[in-house]
């Protein structure tokens, strides 16, 4: 008996840019998640709604009685939806290409679990009142998703052939070492937000036991690490001559580190005022994005099926000497 996919599958044959538009589409809607709940916690919407997975222990939905705080956090859990509906396009697509990429179609399922697992994290959270550890997972879970719907996007425009270096080993050495410091930095971040005052929520809702300015500081250590690394990859990138495109993403890379250092000292400077942490969270998943599509551009995946050779053309016979 055919599987819903298989039945799909058999009817349906999506072209090499339909598989790649639909697994963009799981990264655009990775980082509105991310920004959007971002949004929450800092409009003081956290606890909106009082409960998981209803918004009220009696209503599925967001009352009046919730006022704004209510709908702004009810309207981040009817994103969840539409995010879940770009993995599961996502995982169709993948699914159908002809022939079946399996490895394809299984980053499509991994993003479905991690959404699974974020939402039962961000429930837990509610529950516990906005703790500022809980509070950090749900957003290291949400950049686990932006990190597999990447690696998929950038697959589904490969081939799945065995793995083939752009570049010498010492330089996809240094990739791999600013993608660890970069997802430091990030990890750091959460430090920052949960002792800073963008608690989530107007209540008396718990901070980590940190000093914000220090972790502040220490959050600016990993980032000109990574600013170090980026800036280094640029120009070894030249000195080894590697592909075009791989040096245009260490370009893109340091514009983006650029962007978002200066909005990160600004909001530091001037109160950490909530549009410029919005922003600046917008420019954390945008530097994830470039990160990671820089290390894979280290180095291709042919396709596994080897090209039909052209028909030879008949040229004028050969007469006996």
């Amino acid at each position: 008996m055919l599987t819903p996919l298989a039945f799909i599958a058999q009817r349906w044959t999506p072209s090499p840019r339909t598989v790649r538009r639909a697994a963009l589409a799981a990264v655009v809607m990775s980082v509105v998640i991310i920004v959007t709940g971002g949004a929450v916690r800092l409009t003081g919407s956290g606890l909106g709604c009082d409960t998981w997975p209803k918004c009220t222990d009696d209503s599925l939905f967001a009352t009046p009685a919730q006022g704004i705080h209510g709908a702004i956090e009810f309207g981040n859990r009817m994103l969840t939806y539409v995010l879940s509906a770009a993995v599961g396009w996502a995982i169709i697509a993948a699914r159908s290409t002809k022939p079946w990429r399996r490895g394809l179609t299984r980053l499509g399922w991994a993003q479905f679990w991690v959404v699974m697992v974020n939402a039962v994290l961000g429930g837990i959270t509610v529950w516990m009142g906005l703790n500022p550890w809980t509070v950090a997972g749900h957003f290291l879970a949400a950049n686990a998703l932006l990190t597999v719907t990447v690696l998929t996007w950038v697959r589904a425009g490969e081939g799945d052939g065995p793995q083939r270096p752009r570049v010498p080993g010492p330089v996809r050495k240094l990739g791999w070492a600013l993608v660890v410091v970069s997802g430091l930095l990030i990890a750091a971040g959460t430090t920052v937000t949960g002792s800073g005052k963008h608690a989530g929520d107007s209540s008396d809702v718990p901070r980590m036991p940190f000093d914000f300015s220090t972790m502040a500081h220490l959050h600016a250590i990993f980032a000109w690490v990574v600013c170090a690394l980026a800036l280094a990859m640029f120009f070894v990138l030249r000195v080894v001559d590697a592909p075009d495109d791989t040096r245009a993403r260490a370009r893109d890379l340091l514009l983006v580190l650029l962007l978002q250092g200066g909005v990160g000292y600004v909001q530091y400077f001037t109160g950490v005022p909530e549009v410029l942490v919005g922003l600046h969270m917008l420019g954390s998943s945008l530097m994830w994005i470039a990160v990671l599509r820089l290390a894979l551009s280290l180095r291709e995946r042919p396709s596994a099926t080897p090209d039909i050779p052209a028909p030879q053309q008949a040229g004028p016979a050969l007469t006996a000497a």
